[in-house]
């Protein structure tokens, strides 16, 4: 880490910043070159350029492209990782089984503490240019530039652990500790908190941006500094893996929830955000469709990307996602577990999880494997689902432009019902807040109380707790979130555990056994009855289960209807051995490699303990 940073002047590290480009259209700049941050930091333009490049850092194939937002993340209870053999590259990671020197993990550690250090240069120079004190646009930079930091550094410590500490510029910190020990994330995670409380007081509400004469558009507003400060006190307040071994949960954790509680209700109560009405046009209709506008507000803090190269843009809808015309890679799969924590009415299922693959028409909906319940694909971000412009069926590029989603408003009403419950137990305010997102899940008016998909009243604070751990799953799946918050609520072990013996049920068509964890999925899932084949409606160009004839809860009719391909959907055993898998391979490569007490974090790169001999490795590598 510190060759990269101590070979690099201030010169050259604002040249490469502004070099890289800006990861959102409105960063689309043409770039100063060869020169300093004298000539940089000048005017406003110039500042507004450099702040550009730290944002450019989110996206690209390092970052939230494709290895942090879906490498990363996965193989919780949610969703799991690529098919194939040890590789020491992606697979490995996914299953919790990576080591020092795998190839996936170097560049996405050096752009984070690329974006860090760009960050760095712009909170050290615009606070200082002569224009500063009677600049309200400076002062928004200078706070987007504090946030891009806590975000970045935040993604590190929720990988890594424990890191030195950067809070200056490369030239500051090489003459004062040019080879840093590693800081305890706690003190860490307190000095993002400090500097996100500064940043609010910069960056104005979203609703506040024509007043200072900015455009709209996809910047960082005061909702989504709030929002990450939320976030962050959570994982504060957390438990953590130590380097002295052992989940542990830091020091007064109470006022951390604390501080989470009150921002996502500063959020809530200043009525600049609201959630889209309709969860499918969300992510169908806005993040599919390349949407700018965002009349709800309520998609907060996007990594977006142009370009269609590896550098600036992201893979999203071809790694993951169902395969259109066979091209993709339909990596990122849903469990079946998963798929069955779901209400059969609740219409995120369809959204998340897609059980098909698409046709060399772009339309028509094809079977995903022989064995479907196996082949399912996350949802969210979908080629077929891809409009202004749309991807041709036969185009072979990558690279679409799709916006990763770091922060929506709906995790502020659930980080608001956990915080709640946290410290004054399940009041009328968490179960409002937790019901307002269940209630958009099911297609309901989100302020209308209704009984039929409302969370009951009268639960104790340990089952209220279980709602939300439930609800943050069938909200937030295939988001990248799921992996953490079951590493802060000291679950992942548990989750994985317990995940591992419902699929082994699954396969031998045994009923599921609710998870101890979290609130259980319905009744009518935990059967021995669920079907062992699905009929697929033959030319269907819909996209949801309507393309299928039977349903996905009672047992298959014995005939294959006209118009119908019959599949597997439950493949049972062909011996009276149990077999470790649904079907194929889901149990199989399932955190095949996860320990408990290692595999909550992630090997530190061992390039980057080459170039500091002070950075010590992480527990079990």
């Amino acid at each position: 880490m510190n060759k990269y940073f101590n070979k690099l002047n201030i010169a050259i590290i604002v040249c490469i910043l502004l070099l890289a480009g800006g990861c959102k259209k409105y960063l689309n700049q043409t770039p100063i070159t060869e020169v300093g941050s004298d000539k940089v930091f000048a005017d406003v333009p110039g500042a507004y350029k450099a702040l550009a490049g730290v944002y450019s850092r989110l996206v690209g194939d390092a970052a939230y492209g494709i290895r942090l937002s879906l490498y990363y993340p996965v193989d919780n209870d949610e969703m799991q990782g690529p098919t194939g053999a040890s590789d020491n590259d992606r697979r490995d990671i996914a299953r919790y089984s990576a080591v020092p020197t795998n190839a996936q993990l170097t560049n996405p550690f050096n752009q984070l503490f690329q974006g860090i250090e760009y960050a760095n240069i712009c909170i050290d120079n615009i606070p200082a240019m002569s224009q500063y004190a009677g600049s309200t646009q400076l002062k928004r930079m200078h706070g987007e530039a504090l946030t891009l930091r806590a975000q970045f550094y935040f993604e590190a410590i929720r990988n890594w652990g424990d890191l030195p500490a950067h809070f200056k510029p490369a030239y500051a910190l090489a003459s004062e500790n040019p080879f840093p020990s590693r800081v305890g994330s706690d003190s860490l995670y307190d000095q993002l908190i400090a500097d996100l409380k500064e940043a609010e007081d910069l960056v104005p509400w979203r609703n506040d941006i024509p007043g200072i004469g900015d455009p709209a558009d996809e910047r960082i507003t005061k909702g989504a500094i709030k929002a990450l400060r939320a976030r962050i006190a959570l994982f504060r307040g957390g438990y953590a893996l130590r380097q002295t071994g052992g989940m542990q949960r830091g020091s007064n954790y109470q006022s951390y929830y604390q501080i989470a509680r009150d921002e996502c209700n500063d959020i809530i109560t200043s009525g600049q955000h609201a959630l889209n009405p309709d969860y499918k046009a969300l992510w169908k209709g806005q993040v599919g469709a390349h949407a700018v506008a965002d009349p709800q507000g309520e998609l907060m803090f996007q990594a977006s990307a142009i370009g269609r190269t590896g550098a600036e843009d992201t893979k999203l809808g071809y790694y993951n996602g169902p395969r259109v015309n066979n091209l993709g890679n339909s990596s990122v799969n849903p469990l079946p577990t998963y798929f069955y924590l779901f209400d059969s009415t609740d219409r995120r299922r369809d959204v998340t999880i897609a059980t098909y693959f698409v046709a060399v028409d772009g339309i028509t909906k094809i079977t995903p494997g022989t064995q479907a319940l196996v082949s399912l694909n996350d949802g969210k971000y979908r080629r077929d689902w891809i409009t202004n412009p749309v991807v041709s069926p036969t185009d072979a590029v990558q690279y679409f432009s799709l916006k990763w989603q770091i922060l929506r408003y709906a995790d502020v009403l659930l980080m608001f019902a956990e915080a709640e419950n946290e410290i004054n137990g399940p009041t009328a305010g968490a179960y409002n807040a937790l019901n307002m997102v269940r209630r958009r899940g099911f297609g309901k008016p989100v302020g209308t109380a209704d009984p039929a998909v409302d969370v009951p009243a009268g639960l104790s604070k340990a089952d209220f707790f279980k709602a939300v751990v439930r609800e943050r799953a069938l909200e937030l799946g295939g988001e990248g979130i799921r992996k953490y918050d079951l590493i802060r609520w000291n679950l992942l072990a548990t989750s994985i555990a317990e995940t591992k013996a419902n699929l082994n049920r699954l396969a031998v068509a045994s009923a599921m056994v609710a998870p101890t964890y979290m609130a259980p999925p319905p009744p009518y899932a935990l059967t021995n009855t669920l079907p062992v084949a699905m009929l697929l409606k033959t030319g269907s160009t819909a996209d949801d289960a309507s393309i299928w004839a039977n349903s996905f809860y009672t047992p298959a009719p014995s005939g294959t209807p006209a118009g119908t391909t019959r599949l597997t959907w439950i493949a049972l055993p062909t011996t009276a051995a149990p077999r470790n898998s649904v079907g194929t391979t889901s149990a199989d490569r399932y955190a095949t490699g996860f320990i408990t007490g290692k595999g909550e974090l992630m090997p530190i790169p061992q390039p980057a303990r080459d170039a500091n001999v002070n950075l010590k490795q992480n527990p079990g590598y």
